[in-house]
């Protein structure tokens, strides 16, 4: 990721539009800016949330509140809680997906 020339930007989140992504159960509410290549989210999970597809993205994510649970398609699996972050690559076998049980907000920079 090459952050591209931008001016210092403050962000007031709540005044961020917010899209609205049905997952295959339960739904992401994001809240998106973009700079050049590199978007920028807070994310929040609803409970019962599970993705509805595997993605191949890289990421740095980090959990502002809630239980994240992220599993890799090689069959390993995560849960971050408040606090963690995990950071994945565009390159090799890091397709992943992400559910939670309660519920989640996350703040996601790719």
């Amino acid at each position: 990721m090459k952050i591209p020339a931008t001016p210092f930007t403050a962000t007031d989140w709540s005044q961020v539009p917010e899209t609205v992504h049905p997952g295959e159960t339960g739904q992401a509410r994001w809240r998106t800016l973009n700079f050049g290549d590199v978007r920028v989210r807070r994310v929040d999970y609803s409970p019962g949330y599970l993705a509805d597809h595997w993605c191949d993205r890289g990421h740095v994510l980090f959990v502002i509140d809630g239980v994240l649970e992220t599993g890799a398609k090689d069959g390993r699996r995560f849960t971050l809680t408040a606090g963690q972050s995990y950071q994945v690559s565009d390159f090799g076998d890091a397709a992943h997906r992400s559910a939670t049980r309660e519920g989640a907000r996350l703040f996601i920079v790719d």
